[in-house]
Order: structure tokens, then C-alpha cells, then sequence
């Protein structure tokens, strides 16, 4: 269900982007890269959170960890992050598979600005053995994403 709805959303907004299916799981960042021969934060991971009463998700490079500082500072208030079974309710896609394409639920999709240090970012594709290759403006474009810049800095700053 979740690889086809995935698939329908290609179809019907870009026909000219494949669906890479693969033999191993790419459910992590590490199989992932590892899988697809990228660098780990080429791999654009996806975050269930909930926020106030919200849920959205949150594109990011797959070696980014989220600020908390610059998350509430974005979202005026606390983010969660969904449990895997809320994870599948809300965006029909399994923990591992989970993608801003194809949801079960119209959710609000923000790209983190860490994205940007690549040309084409991989993101999940509904699966845990599945993926796309995209510009992450295009990612951005598809999902209607809202650019924020939530993820701690490269180089921590000095103290």
C-alpha cells in the first residue's frame, strides 16, 4: 500500500523520477548509504513530530540532528516525535520507509536547510527497500515544503 501510493504519487506529479527498489533494507541512514553508495547525509531522513497538536515532518540530511533550540524557535512550542504505530497512522508509510510522498494524511512538509549541501539527496520512497534520487528544491517543490533551518550546525559553535 504504502510503495504504491508512493508510486501513484510519481505518476501523477513527476512521471520522469523512478522508484529504486533494492534487495537489502535501507531502513536506516547507515544501510542506506551504505546501499545506495552515498555518503550517509545524502540520505534525506524524514521525522514524524507532533507539535502543539500538529503533526508534520521534517526533511533533513540523514547525518543532521535536530536543535531543539531552533525547533521551538521555528515552531513556537515543544516537538515530539510520533511513536512507529502513530508514525503509520499518520503518514501510511512504515518506520524506515517513512517519506514527505504518497501520505495517507495531507501533512505539512518543511526541508531542512541541511539538505541544501547537495545536489541530489535520497530520500525513502514508502519502503524499507526503497528510495528516489532528487534535487532537494525538487523534493521541496513536489511536497510543497517550507524551508527552515532546524538541525544542529556542522561545527558547533564556540563557547
Amino acid at each position: 500500500m504504502s510503495l504504491q501510493s508512493v508510486r501513484q504519487f510519481f505518476a501523477d506529479n513527476a512521471p520522469d523520477i523512478s522508484i529504486i527498489e533494492l534487495d537489502q533494507s535501507t531502513a536506516t541512514v547507515a544501510l542506506a548509504a551504505a546501499a545506495h553508495q552515498v555518503e550517509p547525509g545524502q540520505i534525506a531522513k524524514t521525522l514524524s513530530l507532533k507539535v502543539k497538536q500538529d503533526v508534520i515532518l521534517i526533511v533533513a540530511k540523514g547525518d543532521a540532528r535536530l536543535d531543539n533550540k531552533k525547533l521551538k524557535a521555528a515552531f513556537v512550542a515543544k516537538a515530539k516525535m510520533l511513536n512507529s504505530d502513530e508514525v503509520v497512522t499518520w503518514t501510511g508509510h512504515p518506520v524506515g520507509g517513512v517519506c514527505p510522498f504518497g501520505l495517507e494524511h495531507p501533512l505539512p512538509v518543511y526541508c531542512d536547510v541541511s539538505l541544501k549541501a547537495y545536489t541530489e539527496v535520497l530520500p525513502a520512497a514508502g519502503a524499507i527497500h526503497s528510495a528516489v534520487r532528487i534535487s532537494p528544491e525538487r523534493l521541496a517543490d513536489l511536497t510543497q515544503a517550507t524551508w527552515v533551518d532546524v538541525c544542529q550546525s556542522e561545527t558547533p559553535a564556540a563557547e
